[in-house]
């Protein structure tokens, strides 16, 4: 597979992740190897050429140790022994393959600025060896050599060239494979907060309307403890069916926040999940406390999705529940559905005195608390003192936001 070519400052960045790594203790040893293996052979070689030889020999191969760890610096001294052998009409010899594995080493290792500068320098290097050391031959046997140590420098040059394309191709998916990992890791984490706030929402709404019945039963009850024994038993019976029902359901909830920090969110784990067929019996639960409520569903009812019918359960059981403790004694409510073409339509509204509090009473769980459940879903709430007295709270929850119409 031939990699992608990547821009210049995705290279750049590249190369930089790339040179950072640590060398292995495996590469050191065989980048050592290496030079040791070639001052042996073509340093010695060289040597029983012509001293001087053997010398440049040396100077060209025993910096090839550090071609991986400083491949421009590699390169700029086995190049300026090159020069001294240029200079000192020193035959070609078998150290001469120092300053090819150099310019290999900086094309693979080194910055794409210098393995151009190299490639350049390897080419001035052919003009110098074909004018030197075949300056007296025919222009045909100069304009071969010239062709063929040409082709030898760039052929060189382009397989490390190419070797560095694609380890920067590999470590370039490497680490976008560890950042999906990361951005996985964080979602994950994100998705169990979000779960958890959403389940302490569920305990605020359970415990503050389990709680508002009954303190409104109890105080119902010793006002008529003396007077009407049997209606403070029924206060009393009211009393400990809210509480064993707040119970029950806030200890399914609580169960799931015990779990531990790598909480997998499970399709198929239950979940509390109340809709809009639970109102009748959320308003029952409510008029057994005391307050008087009407109950209407108008249009033609539909099945909602799991997350539409929970918002406007909640919305209703909150707006109840600040009626009452707001709207006072005597007051009345209302809870009307609307099942509109494209929205489900969810009014709330009360007569009684409790306008200016009700709002403003709980911010953290009570109208933001709806307006942000109705967001989820797509929808609005507004909510309001009503004209001639009471209050009102209106959700508007769009069918085709949460999946549709069933």
């Amino acid at each position: 597979m031939t990699p992608p070519p990547a821009d210049p400052r995705t290279l750049a960045r590249m190369t930089g992740i790339l040179a950072a790594r640590p060398l292995p203790a495996r590469s050191q040893a065989f980048d050592l190897l290496l030079a040791g293996t070639l001052c042996m052979t073509a340093g010695f070689l060289s040597l029983a050429q012509v001293r001087l030889a053997g010398v440049l020999a040396f100077g060209m191969l025993v910096p090839l140790i550090w071609r991986r760890t400083r491949p421009e610096l590699t390169f700029f001294a086995v190049s300026s022994v090159a020069v001294l052998q240029w200079l000192s009409d020193t035959q070609l010899m078998a150290g001469n393959v120092g300053l090819l594995i150099a310019l290999y080493a900086i094309s693979v290792y080194g910055e794409v600025r210098y393995s151009r500068i190299a490639l350049g320098v390897g080419g001035l290097g052919v003009l110098m060896a074909t004018a030197r050391y075949y300056g007296n031959s025919d222009w045909r046997q100069q304009v071969t050599m010239m062709v063929a140590l040409g082709a030898l420098v760039f052929g060189v040059w382009a397989i490390g060239e190419r070797r560095r394309t694609r380890g920067l191709y590999v470590a370039q998916l490497e680490e976008r494979a560890a950042q999906l990992e990361r951005d996985r890791d964080r979602e994950s984490k994100l998705a169990v907060s979000n779960e958890r706030t959403r389940i302490a929402r569920e305990i605020h709404d359970v415990v503050a309307h389990g709680l508002s019945i009954m303190i409104v039963q109890a105080d119902g009850g010793l006002y008529a403890a003396d007077a009407s024994p049997e209606q403070a038993k029924k206060a009393l019976a009211t009393i400990g069916d809210t509480g064993r029902a707040s119970l029950t359901e806030m200890r399914k909830m609580l169960g799931l926040l015990k779990q531990d920090e790598q909480l997998e969110l499970d399709p198929d784990q239950p979940r509390p999940q109340p809709g809009v067929s639970s109102l009748p019996e959320l308003v029952e639960n409510v008029r057994q406390a005391g307050l008087a409520v009407d109950y209407e569903v108008t249009g033609r009812p539909r099945d909602l999705p799991a997350l539409l019918g929970l918002t406007a359960y909640r919305i209703v059981q909150e707006g109840l529940t600040n009626t009452l403790k707001h709207a006072g004694p005597g007051a009345r409510t209302s809870v009307r559905l609307d099942f509109g073409r494209e929205m489900l339509t969810v009014v709330v509204s009360d007569d009684g005195r409790g306008a200016g509090v009700a709002p403003s009473s709980d911010p953290g769980h009570g109208l933001v608390g709806m307006r942000q459940r109705a967001s989820i879903s797509g929808g609005t709430v507004s909510a309001g003192p009503k004209p001639g007295g009471g209050y009102e709270v209106i959700a508007r929850l769009p069918y085709h936001l949460t999946g549709g119409e069933q």
